[in-house]
């Protein structure tokens, strides 16, 4: 079988130019939004105080979001390698230039590592002198200075730093590594592409494992720990699937766009659109299966060290920013994704991927907040709550440049992939 391009494919395998006025849109509104963050910190401090630490948790929620986009793009990757499918080789490409952001990732990780003593109690208590002042002065609870000192071991600055380098070290060597294969791979002959398929396969399956683990101890540090006092099995969990969520939103987002020119205009063909669309259809179920389970069971457990966690969130006005979060993130794309015509529909499936990227930034808002005093069970609506907009808007933005980027440094088409050969067939025109 020939596994090279045939005349279905233009010559031009490259990003057509629209990418590029992405890149620069992108940037432009990077620049805006960042004037509007720094203006609206000054507001906020000046009005109650509080405005650099709004800005501070809101780039906590821009960092965990393209940390998402990021990580999620090599994990599916990786199980796309290992899985097969014609839906990953219209994702391919796309995949590797979101895990080739990881740089940019890095650099919005560092001030959270350097401004962490204002975004987690045990970098701002790192004794059992200083907790127990803490305690004295009415600062932390009885059970917050009970979490802090049991948790020291693990819960410290030193830990942090060391497992979060860690952790991006290891993301770092498998995104480099897939993408330089996956080019090298294209220069290779059709013969040899049964070796390149086991190779990725022995790449991806370990990839996998050591993802799970790292993004679970990244999640912990980065976002539970902000509350010393939470803990949940689940929690790695709901952030990979969470990931995959909005990995498989964005992708989906990408290579419709892309669609409208070559070589996507011939690569997306309605079947493999069909089934990224049930694929994100099965990634909303799982999502709130997921937590709702954790719900359900911290909640009939009724143990006041647990069942504080979702109070937070539900009371003083959270509660309808919870309800607001159930509706986004999984009643709309669930009710919208069942229809068979709309997965088949562009427009309408990226919209409703536009939309799942919103819920999930809607979502890291309710997760993150309600972990600060100010903010528990108190949903103060102030001028630094529009932190929350600026700021990742911003953060996001400028991802969305250097993701642009990536894609304009590599075709848009794995030309020595087994699949491609079925990918360009016609359609018979049953899903």
């Amino acid at each position: 079988m020939d596994h090279t391009p045939n005349s279905k494919l233009p010559a031009d395998l490259g990003a057509p130019p629209f990418v590029g006025v992405w890149q620069r849109r992108a940037l432009v509104i990077g620049g805006v939004a960042s004037v509007l963050a720094v203006a609206l910190g000054f507001v906020g401090q000046f009005q109650d105080g509080l405005g650099w630490g709004h800005l501070l948790r809101a780039w906590t929620l821009g960092t965990v979001v393209v940390w998402g986009f990021a990580v999620g793009g090599l994990a599916l990757l990786m199980l796309q390698y290992c899985s097969g499918g014609r839906w990953g080789l219209v994702l391919r490409r796309p995949l590797e230039a979101m895990s080739s952001t990881l740089p940019l990732v890095f650099i919005y990780w560092l001030a959270m590592a350097v401004f962490g003593r204002h975004l987690y109690l045990w970098a701002k208590y790192t004794s059992i002198e200083s907790t127990a002042a803490a305690l004295s002065a009415g600062l932390i609870t009885e059970f917050q200075q009970h979490c802090l000192d049991f948790k020291r071991a693990m819960l410290n600055p030193v830990a942090y730093v060391v497992v979060s380098l860690v952790c991006f070290a290891i993301w770092f060597l498998f995104a480099q590594r897939l993408s330089k294969l996956s080019l090298v791979r294209d220069g290779q002959s059709p013969e040899a592409v049964p070796n390149w398929t086991a190779k990725f396969e022995n790449i991806g399956g370990p990839g996998l494992v050591l993802y799970a683990l790292t993004m679970t101890a990244a999640a912990i540090y980065w976002v539970m720990s902000m509350d010393v006092t939470w803990a949940s099995a689940v929690y790695g969990l709901l952030f990979l699937v969470g990931q995959g969520y909005s990995v498989l939103a964005l992708g989906i987002v990408t290579v419709v766009v892309l669609s409208r020119a070559e070589p996507f205009k011939t690569l997306l063909r309605q079947s493999e659109q069909h089934d990224l669309g049930k694929l994100a259809f099965a990634f909303v179920m799982l999502n709130v299966y997921l937590a709702f389970s954790q719900f359900l069971i911290v909640w009939s457990g009724n143990l006041p060290d647990e069942t504080g966690w979702y109070l937070d969130r539900t009371r003083g006005g959270w509660g309808a920013v919870m309800t607001l979060d159930f509706v986004f993130h999984w009643l709309v794309p669930f009710v919208l994704l069942l229809s068979r015509n709309l997965k088949r529909n562009k427009k309408r499936l990226a919209a409703v991927c536009l939309w799942m990227i919103f819920a999930r930034c809607w979502d890291m808002f309710w997760l993150i907040e309600p972990n600060f005093p100010d903010a528990a069970r108190n949903l103060h609506l102030s001028w630094g709550i529009l932190e929350y907009i600026a700021v990742p808007v911003a953060l996001i933005s400028f991802w969305a440049a250097y993701y642009s980027k990536q894609l304009m440094a590599r075709p848009l088409v794995a030309i020595n992939d087994p699949l491609l050969s079925e990918i360009l067939e016609a359609e018979d025109g049953a899903v």
